[in-house]
C-alpha cells in the first residue's frame, strides 16, 4: 500500500477565513475536495513523493530549508490517519512557498539528479526506491510539475496544503 501525497494551492484567505487549520476543515472535510477545483490548482504525486523529497534533499525525511519544504516541510495541521479527515495535512505558508519556488527554480533537475541511486534510496527506506529503474531521469517529470506548481502558487501569494493518504 504505502502512502501517496497530493497538493493543493489556496489563497492564504479562504472564504474570509485566515486559520490554516480550518481552511483544512472546510476543503478537506469533504471527500470529494478535489471536484471543481481548477486542474492546475491540484498535483498529484502518488507514491513517487518521498523519492523526490530524498534527490531534493538526500534524506528521505529531513533537510534545510528551503528544499525540505518542497515535500516533507511545512506545518502538520492533521495527524488523522484513519480519523476525521482520514489524511494527513501539512500546511506551507506563502513565504515558505515563495522560498520553496525560487530554489526549485534556481535548481533544475541536473543539480540533483546525481543523488538518483535506487539502491542507495531503498536502503535508506524510500518508499517504492527497489522499483525505481536505473534512469536518472525517471523522475524528472515530475520535479519539473513540482517546480512549474511552486512556482505559479508563489506568483499567485498562495499557500499549498500538501495531503497524505493511504493510497489504493
Amino acid at each position: 500500500m504505502g502512502l501517496a501525497m497530493s497538493y493543493l494551492r489556496v489563497p492564504p484567505v479562504l472564504e474570509g477565513e485566515r486559520d490554516p487549520g480550518r481552511i483544512a476543515h472546510l476543503i478537506f472535510g469533504s471527500s470529494d475536495w478535489r471536484a471543481g477545483r481548477p486542474a492546475p490548482q491540484i498535483l498529484d504525486l502518488g507514491g513517487g513523493w518521498q523519492a523526490l523529497h530524498y534527490l531534493i534533499t538526500g534524506d528521505p525525511w529531513d533537510g534545510r530549508q528551503p528544499e525540505a519544504d518542497v515535500v516533507c516541510g511545512g506545518r502538520l495541521i492533521t495527524e488523522d490517519g484513519a480519523g476525521e479527515l482520514g489524511m494527513d495535512v501539512i500546511y506551507l505558508a506563502p513565504d515558505r512557498v515563495k522560498t520553496a519556488a525560487d530554489h526549485l527554480v534556481s535548481t533544475p533537475y541536473g543539480r540533483v539528479a546525481g543523488r538518483y541511486d535506487p539502491a542507495a534510496m531503498a536502503a535508506a527506506g524510500v518508499q517504492d526506491a527497489a522499483g525505481l529503474t536505473p534512469d536518472a531521469g525517471a523522475l524528472r517529470p515530475a520535479y519539473e510539475e513540482l517546480t512549474r506548481f511552486f512556482q505559479a502558487a508563489a506568483n499567485d501569494g498562495q499557500a499549498v496544503y500538501k495531503v497524505m493518504a493511504e493510497r489504493a
